[in-house]
């Protein structure tokens, strides 16, 4: 028999394989069984000029736009550092500005930094 770590969450030896998982029977935590494996479902999120946008990266806007719900633009060249991916959508990412804080960005007017 194989040997099935323990639960990484809880800790706890009462796991199985699911498929391409771990299961814990316990916490009800899932993780992968290769952990260098990405999900064949994975989203992925490009900027303007193709490249793949991760957590945390630093991107910068290349168009002026409007912001609702502010009288400041965002002008072209603004810096939105350590961006998050919104989840299952690849087109927007939020992120703020050294002046407006909480924007939701379509990444059709970003490109990575």
């Amino acid at each position: 028999m194989p040997d099935i770590p323990a639960c990484s969450k809880c800790g706890k030896e009462n796991t199985y394989p699911d498929g391409d998982h771990y299961v814990c029977a316990d916490c009800g935590h899932e993780w992968p069984t290769d952990p260098n494996a990405k999900p064949a479902d994975a989203m992925v999120v490009r900027d303007v000029n193709g490249n793949i946008l991760n957590e945390g990266d630093t991107v910068t806007v290349i168009k002026d736009l409007k912001v609702k719900g502010s009288s400041i633009p965002l002008k072209q060249g603004t810096v939105i550092r350590n961006i998050r991916l919104v989840e299952d959508d690849p087109e927007n990412i939020e992120g703020s500005s050294d002046k407006i804080k909480g924007l939701v960005l379509k990444t059709c007017f970003l490109k990575k930094a």
